[in-house]
């Protein structure tokens, strides 16, 4: 299922391949920057580079004696390289490898996931604006509440998607860095100078200080944006699925042709992939716990913390990508009805105006605790079904005392709730062009977003 919708880059980012095609770019690295300061013949690197091609198998058949991945590697190696080998990883520790390596490889996820964003953050942009006149009800605790639109709606997600994005940002920063300071981190071995020439070389930072391995802190800040993410993907899942129920079924996920939701009941259209989604996002989370479970290690380092990665740094960010493009399939196809939306924002009757009516009541003079009873008198009522809200309203000489029957009928109209709407998508838009809410009630809804 993952391979329909994940990008092949991802899952090649955490290859056996790619996970020493980086071990062997940070000895190459290394052994450059000594050839720089004189430490070591000129064209070791080069010539190694020239004669060595990976081979996972055969790094793993050294490995079933050595038990040991690091010194599997570099035999491999030397078993290509002949008598240059030898100026390969002089002065370091497997973990100046393997957590600088890992670095790389966590960059390289990194951005593909911004570009996932990027691609969410775009489709959430174009729905808000195509949906920025369709108005609906909006809900708290599961109750109508007052009238907004459905724009307004993915405007929000839009934005919480915004700020998961600079999250993310920093999360990169915060990661990208290397360690190449020996096996206490006290440079014993090599100087500081290699370290900051490696690392800029590689496009990483170097840790400012470190013991064995590089801080298990950062990991857990990186894993824990990327269960944020999770979560507010979890939060849109949630609302479709809600939408698409039977009886709100103001939208639902685009359903294909020839496409079955029961095995049992032919008449089915489940959110499917809202759901998938809810259920992937407890997997990012749950890992995002193990991360930080890896922070506290025996003194300079035990190695309980590398078991754990090699599950949850792959699981986590080919999850989310695939959570990303998925989520953003949904929403580029998502099926919107307007007429539903309008449907149920009149289901109660006009009860959702009741704070504009109290509110016109108290600026006419009534006493606040007056008015609420008025209001929620006939509301009630109403909700009982013993009559129309705005005729018991008309009706109730104390507040026909305040409000005249033109000045009633004004506090129905849901178009006030929406009106300083095109003031706040420019907040979270910027100055796009936007259309007037007060045109119409009637939603533009683009081809791309219904076929």
């Amino acid at each position: 299922m993952i391979d329909r919708y994940t990008r092949p880059q991802m899952g090649a980012i955490w290859t056996q391949q790619r996970k020493y095609e980086c071990w062997l770019e940070v000895e190459l690295a290394v052994c450059q920057a000594m050839e720089e300061m004189g430490q070591v013949p000129r064209g070791i690197a080069k010539r190694v580079r020239k004669k060595v091609t990976i081979d996972p198998a055969r790094i793993a058949a050294i490995e079933q004696v050595t038990k040991h991945d690091v010194i599997a590697f570099l035999e491999a190696i030397a078993e290509q390289a002949g008598k240059d080998a030898r100026f390969l990883h002089a002065g370091l520790t497997s973990s100046d490898i393997l957590d600088t390596a890992l670095a790389l490889q966590m960059v390289e996820a990194s951005t593909l996931l911004m570009d996932d964003l990027e691609a969410l953050l775009q489709t959430m942009k174009d729905l808000a604006f195509a949906h920025q006149e369709t108005m609906t009800v909006g809900r708290s605790h599961g109750i109508h509440g007052e009238p907004m639109t459905f724009g307004w709606k993915v405007a929000i997600w839009y934005q919480e998607f915004q700020r998961q994005q600079q999250r993310l940002k920093a999360a990169i920063a915060d990661i990208a860095v290397g360690k190449l300071s020996g096996a206490m981190g006290t440079f014993a071995h090599l100087s500081p100078s290699v370290e900051k020439t490696v690392c800029r070389q590689l496009g990483l930072k170097p840790a400012q200080i470190s013991n064995q391995v590089i801080q298990r802190d950062r990991h857990a800040a990186f894993l824990t944006v990327l269960a944020l993410i999770a979560a507010s993907i979890e939060k849109v899942s949630i609302e479709i699925r809600h939408l698409q129920r039977t009886e709100v079924l103001e939208a639902e996920e685009y359903f294909e042709p020839g496409q079955k939701g029961s095995s049992a009941m032919p008449h089915k259209r489940n959110p499917i992939a809202s759901e998938n989604l809810c259920g992937l996002a407890r997997v990012v989370r749950s890992n995002s716990l193990a991360a930080m479970e890896n922070v506290a290690l025996w003194h300079a380092r035990d190695m309980s913390h590398s078991s754990v990665e090699r599950i949850i740094l792959p699981d986590s960010t080919i999850l989310l990508d695939y959570m990303l493009v998925r989520l953003t399939k949904v929403l580029s196809k998502l099926v919107v009805y307007p007429q539903q939306m309008l449907k149920n924002l009149n289901q109660t009757g006009g009860l959702i105006y009741s704070q504009r009516l109290l509110l016109a009541l108290i600026h006419k003079g009534a006493v606040r605790k007056d008015a609420y009873e008025h209001v929620q008198q006939h509301a009630m009522a109403s909700w009982k079904n013993q009559g129309n809200f705005q005729s018991l309203i008309a009706a109730d000489p104390f507040i026909a005392k305040h409000l005249s029957t033109k000045e009633i009928a004004t506090c129905f109209n849901p178009k006030a709730y929406v009106r300083h709407q095109q003031q706040i998508f420019i907040r979270v838009f910027g100055r796009t062009k936007t259309r007037n809410i007060t045109a119409n009630t009637k939603s533009r809804i683009p081809k791309s977003i219904t076929s």
